[in-house]
């Protein structure tokens, strides 16, 4: 399919996706909403600073906190976590076992339930229902230092739209490093169809219910 094509296509799919997502799924996010509320002092969305979307521009990413409020900055400018913020720049910005994690966050994060007020940011046009991971901007800075081989990858990741879903996220991939997450997001972009985008989706609530290879 033409590119054009294929754009105009997955735009209409995003849409019309969204709104059945976010009306199948409206009791979860109100029973989220309410369980972090009632167990931790904050918001129900998180903090956290904006991402990296289409051709490097950022955007507020809407989340549900699975973190305590602030988590985002302790982490970076508190020294009792010096320790722990070097161990998430080494693992390629992931942590097993992050003590900021609330015990409902355990639960939402486990199962991507934290991800589904991304449904908005689809809605506005920063994100698709299938896509790269939307990347914060230090963490494409550093981790380019780190494997300088990506920076071609990121290019051609940041040629579309993050997406809700992705190509790794459903394949139990996600606790790969950072150089072999990207290369699966650029493999996507070069290849990305409609018929590629049914599938990551229909393998989606599978992925969800496991919680395989969540963090």
């Amino acid at each position: 399919m033409n590119i054009y094509y294929y754009d105009v296509a997955k735009r209409i799919f995003d849409i019309a996706g969204s709104i059945v997502l976010g009306i199948m799924f409206l009791p979860v996010c109100l029973v989220a909403a309410i369980a972090i509320k009632m167990t931790s002092p904050g918001p129900v969305f998180a903090d956290t600073p904006e991402r990296v979307g289409k051709e490097g521009k950022e955007f507020k990413m809407y989340k549900f906190r699975s973190m305590v409020v602030n988590a985002h900055n302790m982490l970076r400018n508190d020294p009792k976590y010096k320790d722990l913020y070097k161990q998430y720049k080494d693992g390629s910005y992931k942590l097993r076992k992050d003590p900021r994690v609330t015990l409902v966050g355990k639960f939402i994060r486990k199962h991507s339930i934290d991800e589904l007020p991304q449904i908005i940011n689809i809605l506005k046009g920063d994100m698709s229902l299938i896509g790269p991971r939307a990347y914060y901007p230090d963490e494409l800075r550093e981790q380019q230092k780190k494997y300088p081989s990506t920076k071609v990858l990121v290019k051609e990741v940041l040629s579309i739209r993050p997406g809700l879903t992705g190509e790794w996220q459903v394949s139990g991939r996600s606790e790969v490093n950072f150089d072999k997450r990207i290369a699966i997001d650029a493999a996507y972009a070069r290849r990305r169809s409609l018929q590629h985008d049914v599938r990551i989706l229909l393998k989606t609530p599978a992925a969800m219910i496991t919680g395989k290879g969540a963090i």
